[in-house]
């Protein structure tokens, strides 16, 4: 190995210490009580350093953000290559949708605000490619299932992306507003069952009466 390549692989190294670490100090304190300072300190390097791989607080949690997009997308791309029915690949999504906010409901809550948000305007080129590349990743496998299912004759006629974007759109909106019922009673699990009811209405109404 060369010496580039040791460096690059250095630097990939320490970029994913500072997610990481990022990860441990958002899930903690939240993102308007953590501070840069803080997510350098657990990674034990220095706050200099950070901005050396990102440019700001909001650039570093969006980062977050688009590794839990691409482990969706990469998960979702499985459902759609598996040899099941359409109906049964819908279903697998809310599985998959529903394994992903067990993962880290904080760290998907921000990507649906993220998403809907000013938060866009500080980002770098870069990161924003990256946010739309695995966007487009996730959307597009679900456009390609609800494709096959119009096709196939199981599916209303519709526009393939806008059912899409209901799917998807009921994903972000039940998370964003069932998960803020915890606020009044954190003891109930609201969010898994109101997805299962949702994907049952969504695989419903698409189906052809």
């Amino acid at each position: 190995m060369g010496i580039h390549e040791r460096k690059q692989r250095e630097k990939e190294r320490r970029r994913d210490d500072i997610i990481a670490a990022a990860r441990k100090v958002f899930s903690t304190k939240g993102f308007n009580s953590a501070t840069m300072e803080e997510i350098a300190s657990t990674a034990e390097l220095s706050p200099g350093t950070l901005y050396l791989y990102f440019k700001n607080k909001e650039e570093l949690h969006t980062s977050l953000s688009i590794n839990i997009l691409k482990h969706l997308g990469v998960q979702i791309k499985k459902v759609v290559d598996e040899e099941i029915s359409v109906e049964e690949k819908i279903a697998r999504f809310r599985d998959v949708f529903i394994d992903v906010y067990d993962y880290d409901p904080n760290i998907l809550i921000n990507l649906f605000h993220l998403q809907s948000g000013e938060t866009l305007q500080n980002l770098s080129d870069e990161v924003m490619q990256q946010l739309k590349k695995y966007s487009s990743l996730a959307h597009g496998a679900i456009i390609d299932v609800v494709q096959e299912g119009i096709d196939t004759g199981i599916f209303i006629d519709e526009h393939p992306a806008a059912m899409a974007d209901v799917l998807w759109g009921s994903y972000a909106g039940v998370v964003l507003w069932v998960d803020s019922k915890r606020l009044l009673n954190d003891q109930k699990d609201f969010v898994r069952p109101t997805l299962r009811t949702a994907f049952k209405i969504m695989i419903q109404g698409m189906k052809v009466k």
